[in-house]
């Protein structure tokens, strides 16, 4: 020990007592000396005590709500990459049924002391969560951003995909392919990207006559007509599979669902019933996840823009911990409609009844 402070000493040009309280930790050296003699460790090929060692530029935590729907994976990936690159690391959190809390995810990163968190698909999508949790977290000075969910209670920036606009690219789709029974499956309404899907289905509907069944004579019959093809449920594949079948039991010929879970889910539904899908069915599912595309049959979705959205969700953290907040405001991402094969021209079979219109090629 004592040759090797005094090795160090004469390569930083120190005393050995310098030496000894820099790797010590002791106060009282300049900032100046004390890299000097961190220099002589590297040059001489000693290790830096782990306190010494230089450290990223902080932890980042990252709660979602699970992993195993692809999605939040797609996110966590994007959002990760993204905060490495700039040299922070990533601490993922997930939630669990019966597991821990988002509350508690989140006091235990605070704990940890992380420069800020992103918190995905969480209480903040909730119009019945209390948003004061988020103003508290504020109070303790650590920064976050929310992805898929708003609320105007929370000042924070959001980032989010255009539900309203999706649901219009998806009934859009069906409507050129004749279809006039068009049902929508989602998660419970409590959700806003749930009230938005709803919101932007509806108008959809009211702005295609021919799809309210001949409902014109006022924007609410068309709303009527729209919203008994509504069906709530949960983002799961057995929630998907429930809410189809509650659909197909009022004709549908075609369902979008909020998932691609749930889509897959109501591809089972049909086939359960002996349908094919899209010979009898068209299905069209949300988020457009890792994998999805090779599904039986490929599955029609829109797709949520992750990259764009988890590097904006990165940019966004980094300007509130660099103390240059981005806006307290949401940030809208369009999403594409990418067509594959659960999609097809209206089905003429027997017992089914198409209400209005003609069906048109796709």
């Amino acid at each position: 020990m004592t040759a090797r402070l005094a090795d160090i000493a004469a390569q930083a040009g120190v005393s050995e007592a310098t030496v000894s309280r820099v790797l010590n930790g002791k106060h009282g050296v300049a900032a100046a000396t004390r890299e000097s003699v961190l220099a002589a460790l590297d040059v001489l090929g000693y290790e830096r005590p782990v306190k010494l060692r230089h450290r990223s530029a902080g932890l980042v935590g990252l709660i979602i709500p699970e992993l195993e729907n692809p999605i939040f994976p797609a996110f966590a990936q994007v959002i990760a990459q993204g905060l490495t690159r700039q040299g922070y690391t990533p601490v993922l959190a997930t939630q669990s049924p019966g597991g821990s809390t988002e509350d508690e995810l989140t006091e235990m990163l605070v704990d940890r002391g992380v420069a800020g968190i992103v918190f995905v698909s969480g209480l903040h999508a909730d119009t019945t969560a209390d948003m004061q949790r988020y103003e508290r977290l504020r109070g303790q000075g650590v920064p976050f951003v929310l992805v898929n969910g708003y609320s105007d209670k929370v000042r924070a920036p959001f980032i989010s995909p255009d539900d309203r606009a999706a649901m219009r690219l998806a009934v859009t789709h069906l409507a050129e392919l004749g279809h006039r029974r068009i049902g929508l499956a989602l998660g419970p309404e409590r959700f806003v990207p749930v009230q938005r899907k709803i919101e932007g289905f509806v108008r959809s509907v009211r702005e295609q006559p021919e799809l309210a069944a001949g409902q014109t004579g006022s924007p609410t019959q068309a709303e009527q007509w729209a919203r008994q093809f509504i069906q709530h449920s949960l983002f799961t594949l057995e929630g998907g599979q429930a809410a189809a079948s509650a659909l197909l039991d009022r004709d549908c010929t075609a369902v979008v669902c909020a998932s691609d879970m749930m889509a897959l889910g109501a591809i089972r539904a049909a086939r359960q019933r002996g349908l094919e899908v899209p010979a009898d069915v068209s299905v069209i599912g949300f988020d457009d996840s890792p994998l999805i595309a090779f599904t039986d049959p490929p599955l029609t979705t829109i797709r949520q823009p992750v990259t764009s959205m988890g590097q904006a969700a990165v940019r966004a953290l980094l300007e509130e911990i660099g103390g240059t907040p981005a806006p307290h405001s949401e940030f809208v991402f369009l999403p594409e409609l990418v067509v594959r094969g659960s999609t097809a021209s209206v089905p003429s079979v027997a017992g089914r009844t198409e209400e209005a219109g003609s069906p048109t090629a796709g």
